[in-house]
């Protein structure tokens, strides 16, 4: 090989070189970028999901909401907000407050054993009984609040259908454990009131349980609970003229229908 040639060998291989290295760097600079731009995307990406899980973090419960729904009050109702439920004779001269919460256990010991001695003195005109919802129980859970609104529904086809609805609600095949929130579903209240001829396929009450036609009512229902001035913290709990009705303690509900017709009968001499 000629010297001349040798050198343009050479000028030739420095050459490749220098364009390998630019090609080279082209890439690396080109991989930099879209390192770059993922980063950004992720941090964007990240930022967005933190944006979102805190706006729905910050989002009103639906119960939350459904203070400032529209208040439909059921037929048969009166007073504030139609949170006054009287059911009974209308010559019975005094009238029973009967403070109870869907989910409470004892609210169906009570049903279950002095229920039907309740619904024998309303027919008789013995006394009236005031319907007062609770609903503290959900402080973990909705079911409360659930069978309250469709109580309310139950109420807006007859007062009879919303008595039978409550001791089905409160049976001892329908009842659940306070700790299982099963109330809290549509499905499962609809399923107990097929067991009310007034109720079973009942279109229009269906309707406003599915919808919540009547979860501001239940709201507002339970207020009057909350803001009671008979001094009852607890349900059952019963009232007539101002005092409690209690067992012979003095203390507690009367849980058999012995106590229970001893308590109401001093009530109403009293």
């Amino acid at each position: 090989m000629s010297k001349r040639n040798s050198q343009a060998a050479k000028s030739a291989a420095r050459e490749r070189l220098r364009v390998e290295r630019e090609q080279q760097a082209k890439r690396a600079k080109a991989k930099r970028q879209v390192v770059v731009a993922l980063s950004i995307v992720g941090v964007l990406a990240a930022a967005g999901g933190i944006s979102y899980a805190v706006v729905q973090a910050n989002k009103p419960t639906y119960w939350e909401s459904a203070k400032n729904a529209k208040l439909v009050e059921p037929a048969n109702t009166s007073g504030k907000n139609g949170t006054t439920v009287i059911i009974g004779e209308d010559s019975a001269k005094k009238t029973l407050k009967v403070y109870e919460d869907a989910r409470c256990p004892v609210c169906a010991q009570f049903e279950q054993t002095v229920g039907s001695t309740v619904e024998k003195d309303l027919k008789d005109g013995k006394y009236k009984i005031q319907f007062v919802g609770a609903t503290f129980l959900d402080r973990t859970g909705e079911g409360s609040r659930n069978a309250l609104s469709a109580l309310g529904a139950a109420l807006n086809v007859s007062p009879d259908a919303f008595l039978a609805y409550k001791t089905q609600l409160y049976s001892a095949k329908y009842h659940p454990e306070e700790t299982d929130d099963k109330f809290k579903n549509d499905a499962y209240l609809i399923e107990i009131a097929d067991q009310v001829p007034a109720l079973k396929g009942n279109a229009k009450f269906e309707s406003a349980v599915k919808d919540g036609t009547y979860d501001r009512w239940a709201l507002e229902m339970s207020k009057v609970f909350d803001d009671n001035k008979d001094g009852v913290q607890g349900t059952p709990s019963f009232v007539m003229d101002g005092k409690k009705v209690t067992d012979s303690g003095g203390q507690n509900a009367p849980m058999t229908v012995e106590e229970y017709n001893t308590a109401i009968d001093a009530a109403l001499k009293g």
